[in-house]
């Protein structure tokens, strides 16, 4: 299968540069993976679409503010984008600047902070701040928001807020996992009431997400490591779901990958640590049985996760559709409701 299948044409008017007034204001597509058919609802139509004894699976990562702006010591504008904390201060990030920095040079940052080049992993950088205090302080006092490419403005202030989950609990994400912004308070408290249990997972969510795959043949991809946490207590969740006959319902691409991360054997069991899953059509799931998902980019990996959960076809028939219907794209745009296609069960 070539990344060139996944790619499809979008109106550069229908990606969303800001959030819908209220949270629950988007549009939901629901498509039922096996038979194909399509239904577009309001997303505060959501809770009933499920189901009393069926599990709300959501992403608690936070993100941080990761974007911050400044100049190499030996001229020239740089921007950071904070990625991965390692140890004694030192952390991975991109940069975007005319030439890349080289092992040695000194950036210096919004405030006048200093930061050391230490060296280079792959498309990364190792870089160390001068300052002692700890680094999510440091961002707090100088980062903004890390709008995805996309979105061509800069971040302004409903963007903390906005780009952001209502549960958000673990600092670490460079991006927002953005099927959990559609969610407010009301209508995750109602879920609850239904008799729908929720459960949490983490996910850090990378910058590699936007990264559009650099190979022709979707299997010679590799795919960016991203740090997942799947509880014991989540994986006794699941095991009650299925005792019961309820649905494990991931809300985000990042909470299914977390799952079937954590399944990978068949049976899930707690997990903490990298993980590299990619998931394409041929992919068998072991845990998730729904997927509410935002519209992604084509091309991109995110895409093909969503077509090997819903069926191929049927998902490219629904993205044309969405066009059709001027749905709301990307990270700010409006979602989707996916049923499996069964024939993506296990064995």
């Amino acid at each position: 299968m070539r990344v060139s299948d996944f790619n499809y044409e979008i109106p550069k008017h229908l990606i969303a540069q800001y959030p819908t007034e209220d949270r629950t204001a988007s549009g939901l597509l629901c498509l039922q993976g096996t038979t194909g058919d399509m239904q577009d609802r309001m997303f505060s139509e959501l809770p009933g679409l499920l189901h009393p004894g069926d599990l709300l699976v959501l992403n608690d990562t936070r993100v941080m503010p990761a974007r911050m702006y400044g100049y190499k010591s030996t001229g020239g504008e740089i921007e950071v984008m904070f990625e991965r904390l390692l140890d004694n201060g030192r952390f991975l990030a991109q940069t975007r600047a005319s030439k890349s920095p080289k092992p040695g040079n000194v950036l210096i940052l919004a405030g006048g902070l200093e930061v050391d080049v230490l060296g280079r992993r792959d498309d990364l950088f190792e870089l160390k701040f001068r300052d002692p205090r700890p680094v999510n302080v440091i961002l707090q006092s100088i980062g903004h928001i890390p709008l995805p490419p996309y979105i061509e403005r800069q971040d302004i202030e409903v963007d903390r807020d906005r780009y952001q989950t209502v549960y958000a609990q673990q600092e670490g994400a460079v991006a927002a996992p953005t099927a959990g912004l559609h969610f407010d308070l009301p209508m995750l408290e109602k879920i609850h009431e239904m008799g729908v249990e929720i459960g949490n997972v983490t996910l850090h969510v990378g910058a590699g997400t936007f990264q559009t795959p650099r190979v022709e043949n979707v299997v010679d991809h590799k795919m960016h490591k991203e740090f997942i946490d799947v509880s014991a207590k989540l994986c006794r969740q699941v095991r009650a779901t299925r005792e019961r006959g309820g649905r494990v319902i991931a809300v985000g691409t990042t909470s299914l990958r977390s799952l079937e991360s954590a399944s990978r054997g068949g049976e899930i069991s707690p997990y903490t640590g990298d993980t590299d899953l990619f998931i394409y059509p041929g992919f068998t799931f072991n845990t998730v049985d729904v997927l509410i998902t935002n519209f992604h980019l084509p091309k991109s990996t995110l895409l093909m996760l969503v077509c090997a959960f819903g069926q191929y076809g049927h998902v490219m028939r629904a993205y044309h559709h969405a066009v059709d219907k001027s749905y709301r794209f990307f990270s700010y745009g409006d979602a989707m409701f996916i049923e499996k296609n069964r024939s993506n069960n296990r064995k």
